[in-house]
């Protein structure tokens, strides 16, 4: 006989869980058990409740703001569970009314039926490195926030400068000799500048933490054969992988190149077909490094000498992809730019082809990553 399975949606809130179960066959009943906290001790027993000779569960829930705790617990439990993508989520567009008791009997239905899409959970280490580059990710949108408060407060007063670049030596000697007529205006003028230090120092605290952690993570060797790639760093190519994961997960640099949202979207139907914008879907921050590391690629293919010095180390076959992509992506980028393009949408194109190359380093890293 085979064993009875049971599915199970977990709706889940910062101190309570929603719990409904569907019966394994189709069309079997769906039930509202109730609700239980938010606790290890409650899956527990709910887990002991529900399991019995013969029973197995599978279990999933929706990615929200509680993370992954949940997962490893159910997973430690020996139960199968799944975290589900909220955007991924199928709804009836006539369907106004949203209740915890309907959306735990949701998730069990469609987990039924098999209509769930399942995203990648990473490990405890690998989050670890992921929540790190947020933290500096953060703290640069700290400082360019900073500095424009100062540059805004400074046009305010009709204070310009008259250097060639913002931010340089000679840039904060300027900001030194500026005086204002009240010693309040002064202070806060002060502070402004303050806070964009304290931002660039805490950037630079984060930075130093996260290539201490990067040489202790089992995915050094991609992060650092990735930036073989123009316009990707250490910060860049752990961002990229952090967000990700394996690359090589992926059969395919174009399922690599949805999942980054890098894919137009498309409205076809019958002989017309129309697609527009990039589809946004995925992973922002990986997406939004990968643009950035495009602009790059709008001044010729060329090897300068900080470059050499970063992939000396790397093996020929991967330093030849690195060529491959700064001839290539260079061209296409003049080509496009030629026709008339906006600079956002050829970037963007490039971008989903650096994603290629990489999905290419990848593969052939990926073995000693394993090892």
């Amino acid at each position: 006989m085979t064993d009875a399975v049971k599915y199970v949606g977990l709706d889940v809130h910062k101190e309570t869980i929603a719990v409904a179960v569907a019966d394994g066959q189709r069309g079997g009943e769906v039930r509202f058990i109730g609700t239980v906290a938010n606790e290890d001790d409650a899956v527990r027993k709910l887990v002991k409740r529900l399991t019995g000779p013969g029973v197995t569960l599978n279990v999933c829930y929706e990615a929200g703001p509680c993370g992954y705790g949940l997962h490893r617990l159910l997973t430690k439990l020996g139960q199968d569970c799944i975290v589900i993508a909220p955007s991924m989520m199928p709804r009836r567009p006539g369907d106004h009314v949203k209740t915890d008791r309907r959306d735990a009997m949701t998730l069990a239905r469609l987990l039924r039926a098999g209509e769930l899409t399942a995203i990648w959970v990473p490990d405890e280490a690998h989050e670890a490195v992921r929540d790190l580059i947020r933290a500096r990710r953060n703290a640069q949108d700290d400082a360019i926030g900073a500095k424009q408060t100062v540059r805004s407060f400074l046009l305010r007063h009709d204070r310009r400068f008259d250097g060639k670049a913002a931010w340089t030596k000679m840039y904060w000697r300027w900001l030194s000799e500026q005086r204002f007529d009240f010693p309040h205006q002064q202070l806060a003028f002060e502070e402004m500048q303050k806070r964009v230090l304290e931002a660039q120092a805490r950037v630079g605290r984060l930075e130093a933490a996260l290539a201490e952690a990067v040489d202790a993570w089992c995915f050094a060797p991609l992060v650092r054969n990735l930036q073989v790639l123009r316009g990707i760093r250490l910060v860049s190519a752990a961002t990229l992988v952090a967000e990700v994961g394996d690359l090589t997960r992926f059969d395919n640099p174009k399922q690599l190149m949805a999942y980054l949202g890098l894919v137009p979207t498309e409205h076809s139907s019958g002989a017309r077909t129309k697609r527009g914008r990039i589809t946004r879907a995925g992973n922002a921050q990986a997406r939004t490094m990968l643009i950035e590391a495009g602009w790059s690629y709008r001044l010729p293919a060329r090897e300068e000498r900080r470059y050499r010095e970063r992939v000396i180390d790397l093996p020929e076959d991967i330093q030849a992809i690195g060529w491959k992509a700064q001839v290539r992506l260079s061209q296409r980028y003049r080509r496009l730019a030629a026709t008339g393009k906006p600079q956002p949408k050829v970037t963007t194109a490039i971008a989903r082809e650096l994603v290629g190359y990489a999905w290419d380093i990848a593969r052939r890293v990926s073995p000693a990553v394993a090892g």
